[in-house]
């Protein structure tokens, strides 16, 4: 087992900047607002168990949703905010689930009041799915507030799937469909350190794979990543978000079982998904048939899935397999995805959000399909967010992200510090006082200041896109990390020479051939046609002229600039085709803002990926 300790989310305190706004953001908006619009879609009244004819009718994911709402308010009471409605709402919630508990432990809103003939029969039904956030959700509030009247009945609800799945085998199917209850199950055992949680989660683990489990007619078992037994698996398959829970779970258990092939397993499918199937924003799962990840630098960007929640269990696996050591390769995905594939997921204001994440929008491409029914047309994702979804796992999902987004940003391995992530913060330790003031992401200067210090050293994360930097303090370098000798009190400064620069990618991801994006730092830009008054496919730059050219604009509406440098727009012509002669192209100037900002005003074409000239 790994000697690598994540400082946990409540001892991270952000006080300015970037990440302050997100987590109040989350806070007093988001979550607000999903809690809102469960209301009004039944989500809550399912957990109430008052279903009758002609009122709201349950869904089968609808105690998932609740579950990470839950989630998300238990953690947020963990790190002190008192949320006294949201926690009112939760006991009320709770007490509904212990009256309606079952004798033999079963939890299910959906079954337990629509089709209670058919418990535990139907592999694609989510019930172990909910039963997994129910039972995260669980610790989390029993963590929070030491209440265990929902993890009592959790644990009781753990009894009964593990006798109808592992001791009497009474259960139609042995693995889910949607996996999740995985990483509860090791989550509780971390919790409780009652090892049957651990030998349950194994269960459904070793049992992926190897059995032919019923699933629709128009899948095929590499779409719920059941196809291979995990550990012989070498390539990302399947549903993104599944797949990345189940990764996430073997990375988990490689660890906490001292499971060397598992460990191994993951470490091999992390590296493909990293090199051949992730997006520049972090985002994964490129095909809306599948919602799932398809052959090797397949990444369109007009059609791209790039759904919420896989952008979080990419998060989340990140996150276990940089429980393994000091790899600076983890936390770069992380930061990746911090600034780019999750907040994007999120309106400007936290009212709505994204299902799906693309990388361009072309208005003249939506509804094309012309001659075809609606269910037949090209699948483009929506232009705009959404308040709720008819399927509405996201919002919640980021809630509960958001809640507990410190988790992400320190760590301890064997006496040392490590920061992975930059944000004006301070964190109390058993071994230091830790402040960090800091505007990153919109420079890279950071100030640190270490009081009470018991750690032998501090290691300082080296950003990927960071090229020199100046520090104010003797320090070495070391596989992606700066090294800090350790003393009782300690105050620098260390600067990233954040800087503008473009990305060009894989000769293979053939959308991308002879396009260029602008970055800064770990954002990732775009520019949108409301910004720019030409057609954004007639644009292009010259890489060196535009480095030059750049200029960062401050913006009142975010953090972080608006980039305008010099650009092109090609000659608009008559002609469909013509014969190729000397390009004319008119210079102009070319308005970035960051991904995560696009589809905040009215709808508009929008592109990552630019020519290069």
């Amino acid at each position: 087992m790994s000697n690598y300790t994540n400082i946990s989310f409540d001892k991270v305190k952000f006080t300015g900047g970037y990440w302050k706004k997100r987590y109040e953001l989350n806070r007093d908006i988001s979550v607000k607002s999903v809690r809102n619009r469960f209301e009004e879609t039944g989500r809550f009244e399912a957990l109430r168990y008052t279903y009758s004819e002609g009122k709201l009718r349950p869904h089968v994911y609808f105690d998932s949703d609740v579950a990470k709402w839950i989630e998300a308010v238990a953690y947020l009471i963990k790190s002190g905010n008192k949320c006294e409605e949201e926690k009112k709402l939760c006991e009320e919630l709770i007490a509904s689930m212990e009256k309606h508990q079952r004798d033999d432990g079963y939890l299910n809103s959906y079954f337990q009041q629509i089709d209670p003939e058919n418990i535990f029969t139907r592999r694609g039904d989510h019930e172990l799915y909910c039963a997994g956030h129910l039972l995260e959700a669980a610790i989390a509030y029993d963590d929070a507030t030491n209440d265990p009247r929902f993890l009592n009945v959790m644990k009781r609800y753990m009894d009964c799937i593990e006798k109808a799945f592992i001791i009497d085998k009474t259960a139609k199917f042995s693995t889910p469909g949607h996996e999740e209850i995985e990483l509860a199950l090791l989550k509780m055992y971390e919790y409780t350190q009652d090892k049957k949680y651990l030998d349950m989660a194994m269960f459904f683990i070793d049992s992926r794979g190897t059995t032919d489990e019923p699933i629709l007619k128009i899948l095929d078992k590499a779409y719920d990543q059941n196809d291979t037994p995990l550990r012989e698996v070498t390539e990302a398959v399947g549903h993104a978000v599944r797949a990345g829970y189940i990764y996430t779970a073997m990375a988990e258990a490689g660890r906490l079982a001292d499971d060397k092939e598992l460990a191994d397993a993951a470490k091999r499918i992390y590296d493909n998904i990293i090199t051949s199937r992730m997006y520049i924003t972090g985002g994964i799962g490129a095909s809306p048939k599948g919602e799932a990840f398809t052959v090797r630098y397949d990444l369109p960007n007009l059609e791209a899935y790039s759904e919420s929640c896989a952008a979080i269990s990419m998060l989340f696996y990140s996150l276990g397999m940089q429980k393994y050591g000091l790899d600076a390769k983890y936390p770069a995905i992380i930061e990746r995805l911090l600034y780019n594939g999750l907040p994007v997921s999120t309106a400007l204001d936290g009212k709505s959000f994204f299902y799906q994440n693309p990388l361009e929008i072309h208005m003249a491409s939506v509804d094309k399909d012309v001659a075809m029914a609606p269910s037949n047309k090209t699948h483009l994702p929506p232009r705009h967010r959404a308040e709720v979804f008819e399927c509405s796992c996201c919002p919640p999902n980021i809630n509960r992200t958001y809640a507990r987004i410190g988790d992400f940003f320190l760590a301890e391995y064997e006496n040392t510090l490590v920061i992975n992530q930059y944000a004006a913060m301070t964190a109390v330790t058993d071994k230091a006082n830790i402040t960090v003031d800091t505007v990153y992401p919109v420079d890279g200067k950071v100030n640190i200041r270490i009081s009470n210090n018991q750690y032998d050293s501090i290691y300082l994360r080296k950003p990927e896109w960071c090229d020199s930097y100046t520090i104010s303090i003797d320090a070495t370098e070391k596989d992606g990390y700066i090294i800090i000798k350790g003393a009782s009190e300690l105050e620098f400064s260390i600067d990233f020479n954040m800087e503008i620069y473009f990305v060009e990618s894989h000769p293979s991801i053939r959308g991308n051939n002879g396009l260029v994006a602008l970055c800064y730092g770990p954002t990732v830009y775009c520019l949108e046609r409301l910004d720019n008054d030409f057609d954004l496919g007639a644009a292009s730059l010259d890489v060196k002229e535009a480095l030059i050219a750049a200029k960062k604009i401050p913006t009142a509406e975010y953090a972080l600039p608006d980039i305008e440098t010099d650009g092109f727009v090609d000659e608009y012509f008559n002609e469909l085709y013509r014969k190729v002669r000397q390009l004319k192209a008119d210079k102009t100037k070319l308005r970035f803002r960051p991904y995560w900002t696009f589809a905040n005003r009215e709808e508009c074409d929008m592109r990552v990926w630019i020519r290069r000239k």
